[in-house]
């Protein structure tokens, strides 16, 4: 009998896990349907997505519902990251027409979203879920997308596990060789108030600044570089 007990639990726990598995799937897939389908060249068709919602609004119920396991780590990250893209495009569509998102009062810290049965500001997400989490991991920055055309340009695609590190890095290395994101004249280098806002993020195990955006860059920036912060651009990355 107590063979049998272990046998049925085993089981029953295979089943739910396999069921939490499709589930992830699912929302990965959509996820990526939506993302290849409202999104080019960086910037969001929010005005179609408005006209027919009815994807977004399922991505934003499978986030509700979802079952959130922390690990494995890469499916954990590529949720939240996805999740985060996926709720501002929904804040934004719920307001549009609007010319950026600070035109929405507490779009970012507080705008509550119902998230795997928990409560979570889009603030929360970045910052309590993934920076929090992994803090040892800056590149979140370059693929958390806040609906301004300041920050790094929104993927045509899901983040997906099985290739979340190639995504990021990617991500990462387009942003940090654009020249409008780097902006070098010399050993003067203006960069993304991204880097002034979260330097902390940047400079750990005693790397500078510099040494963190050469990493991922084709042409280094000189030892000397003179860094200054030009202002962020908030207007909304929308395609027209």
């Amino acid at each position: 009998m107590k063979r049998r007990r272990i046998l049925f639990t085993a089981f029953f726990v295979f089943c739910l896990s396999n069921v939490k598995g499709q589930e992830m799937n699912m929302f990965f897939k959509k996820a990526n349907t939506f993302f290849s389908t409202y999104v080019k060249d960086g910037k969001v068709a929010y005005k179609t997505v408005s006209e027919n919602p009815l994807l977004l609004e399922e991505l934003v119920a499978l986030t509700k519902n979802a079952k959130i396991e922390k690990e494995p780590k890469e499916e954990y990250q590529a949720f939240w990251i996805n999740a985060y893209n996926i709720l501002v495009i929904d804040q934004v569509v719920k307001n549009y027409p609007l010319k950026s998102p600070l035109d929405v009062n507490g779009f970012f810290d507080s705008k509550i979203y119902e998230v795997g049965a928990l409560s979570f500001t889009l603030n929360d997400i970045e910052n309590k879920i993934l920076r929090k989490k992994f803090p040892d991991e800056a590149r979140f920055h370059f693929v958390l997308v806040c609906a301004g055309l300041g920050c790094p340009p929104i993927i045509d695609e899901a983040y997906v596990p099985q290739k979340l590190e190639m995504q990021l890095q990617r991500q990462t290395e387009i942003a940090l060789n654009n020249p409008e994101f780097i902006r070098v004249s010399g050993n003067k280098v203006k960069v993304s108030q991204i880097f002034q806002w979260y330097k902390n993020d940047f400079i750990k195990k005693k790397q500078g600044l510099v040494d963190f955006i050469n990493r991922y860059r084709q042409t280094q920036l000189p030892e000397n570089a003179k860094i200054s912060y030009y202002s962020y651009d908030w207007r909304l990355n929308e395609e027209k």
